[in-house]
């Protein structure tokens, strides 16, 4: 935010100063009018890269709801049984799991974790964020599940056991991103 001293400006000088910045504020006169005349105390311009920022900061509120859903989604079904092939809502495998929470909240997945790994969006780790999909496995993904954030995974693990939250145990996985 820029303070323009208390004097006159030309109006070039002040449409170019908006235009830099993205608010403009005149301070008031001791008085409590502004030195630009009465009807004019504060001017606030909106630069083409603040409307740009406005709507990224939008999609990726929008993204973040979506990512919420889906691990609400993935939480819920907590304690459903594995079962090889199966994609819900009683029993799931791990792609099976992660195509049925996504289809929860409008999202379409293809039904493996390799053709899944496919369509996502190959991210660096560092980036990976709640709701991305966590892949197991070297260029054959055999494995997936939901990021649950801090190290963590919602999946479906394997025969004799349900859908748990559980840290992720190998350094051998790959994010992907398929919300914003």
């Amino acid at each position: 935010m820029s303070r323009i001293p208390h004097r006159r400006l030309p109006a070039l000088v002040l449409a170019s100063c908006a235009l830099a910045t993205s608010a403009l504020v005149v301070p008031s006169t001791s008085a409590g009018a502004s030195p630009l005349g009465p009807s004019l105390s504060t001017v606030t311009a909106v630069a083409p890269s603040a409307q740009v920022s406005t709507a990224r900061t939008a999609a990726q509120t929008a993204a973040l709801a979506k990512a919420q859903a889906v691990l609400r989604t993935a939480a819920s079904l907590k304690g459903r049984p594995y079962r090889y092939g199966a994609s819900g809502p009683r029993a799931f495998d791990c792609s099976g799991y992660t195509k049925y929470v996504f289809s929860r909240n409008g999202i379409a997945l293809p039904r493996t974790a390799q053709q899944q790994w496919r369509k996502a969006r190959k991210i660096k780790k560092s980036q990976i964020r709640p709701g991305d999909l966590v892949f197991f496995g070297g260029a054959h993904k055999y494995h997936v599940a939901v990021y649950a954030g801090n190290g963590m995974i919602w999946h479906a693990p394997s025969s004799g056991k349900t859908v748990r939250k559980v840290k992720i145990w190998t350094s051998r996985w790959s994010p992907g991103r398929i919300i914003g």
